[in-house]
């Protein structure tokens, strides 16, 4: 898998876990420890993807 192909990939996962998110919220039942789990993963994929991104600028 090219370096392109996996920031897209992550792009896509990130994206997916937003919608999850806004899904969660929008419940009247959310779970906290759900939605914290939620922001912690699209952290880890947004981190991963300013790292690959700043490892294609050089």
């Amino acid at each position: 898998m090219t370096v392109q192909a996996h920031i897209a990939s992550l792009e896509k996962k990130h994206g997916a876990l937003e919608e999850e998110l806004q899904s969660i919220l929008a419940s009247p039942s959310a779970d906290d420890r759900e939605i914290a789990d939620l922001k912690r993963r699209k952290l880890r994929l947004k981190d991963e993807l300013q790292r690959l991104k700043a490892s294609t600028r050089h």
